[in-house]
């Protein structure tokens, strides 16, 4: 079966870069039906992508642009955005200009079908795929599943440890992993937070009597919601002139697994511009049936059902999952 990939990650394969050679191996590749990348230079007046083959031109028409795009579901700006970026095509023809010169007719639209029916389509809730990040927003990241193909990653999925912006976790561009959680009509919801691990699998980095690095999250009148990791959190005593957002060094004082609680002591708050880091994955498996993400002692359980046996597509059942 065909690989399929958020777009970006083909470009600089060697099999991508042999397949636009020359105009006999891009007649193989569109004989084949198989999805290359290269960058598209320019969006004309028309909305058409003018692509760059290396050994020749490529034109994408604003309809073959993206699925949705003739119909009028997706605006252009899903095509216009593409600019000097990679896009995946399939090769649907070649032809000669006035000129004399050969260039490519090339359909992004046909990628994406492909990829829809043989890769997304046949998906399962529960499974763990690549995505990559292509848009943020104050409530959400969109991500490319496959071929450009975009969905929804709610800023609550992020992680369990609480965020203002998804700006916190991730860079545009940024190449992630999500787990699917539901699927509509063709509709996949996505959540990212139960690959960060389990309250055991993080507190394991962390010791009684360590002081060590974190993010002031949250501030209330009982005390102060230090980041420790994207997956837990601990609570510091109330402290005067901190802001959410500043890194913070902070005393372990004690560390309560029944009750997942990790208590702080704040030693010293500054600002620092940071910039997000690859996510660290502690989930390596391709399918996830259940995330339990309390210790086996805890007075509360906390998880995330995805399948059953019986029943390979469920909306999965969740637990809210809150600072610890």
């Amino acid at each position: 079966m065909t690989d399929f990939y958020p777009e970006g990650w083909l470009i600089d394969t060697l099999s991508n870069k042999l397949a636009m050679q020359n105009p006999s191996t891009l007649a193989q590749a569109s004989h084949e039906e198989k999805i290359l990348e290269a960058r598209a230079l320019v969006c004309d007046g028309n909305h058409n992508l003018i692509v760059d083959l290396g050994c020749m031109k490529g034109i994408i028409s604003r309809e073959d642009g993206a699925i949705g795009i003739k119909e009028g579901l997706v605006r252009d700006i899903a095509v216009i955005s593409r600019v000097n970026r990679p896009v995946c095509f399939i090769v649907t023809a070649l032809k000669k200009d006035q000129k004399g010169r050969i260039y490519a007719i090339l359909s992004r639209k046909d990628a994406q079908i492909k990829c829809m029916n043989q890769y997304i389509r046949n998906r399962k809730v529960g499974d763990v795929i690549r995505a990559k990040i292509t848009h943020l927003e104050p409530f959400g990241a969109f991500v490319d599943i496959g071929c450009g193909i975009v969905s929804f990653l709610p800023i609550d999925t992020i992680s369990i440890s609480r965020i203002e912006h998804p700006r916190e976790r991730f860079s545009i561009g940024m190449d992630i992993k999500v787990v699917i959680k539901s699927i509509e009509n063709d509709r996949i919801s996505l959540t990212h937070k139960e690959l960060l691990g389990t309250w055991e699998e993080n507190i394991e980095s962390f010791s009684v009597g360590e002081t060590v690095a974190g993010i002031v999250r949250s501030i209330e009148d009982y005390g102060v919601f230090i980041e420790l990791a994207p997956n837990l959190a601990g609570l510091a005593e109330p402290k005067e002139g901190i802001r959410p957002g500043q890194q913070a060094s902070v005393y372990i004082k004690n560390i309560i697994p029944s009750r997942m609680k990790i208590k702080l002591i704040i030693i010293d708050t500054f600002d620092y511009d940071y910039k997000p880091t690859q996510p660290k994955y502690f989930f390596k498996d391709e399918h996830m049936g259940k995330f339990i993400y309390s210790p086996k002692n805890s007075d509360r359980l906390i998880e995330t059902i995805f399948t059953k046996d019986d029943d390979f597509n469920p909306k999965p059942t969740e637990k809210e999952l809150t600072y610890t």
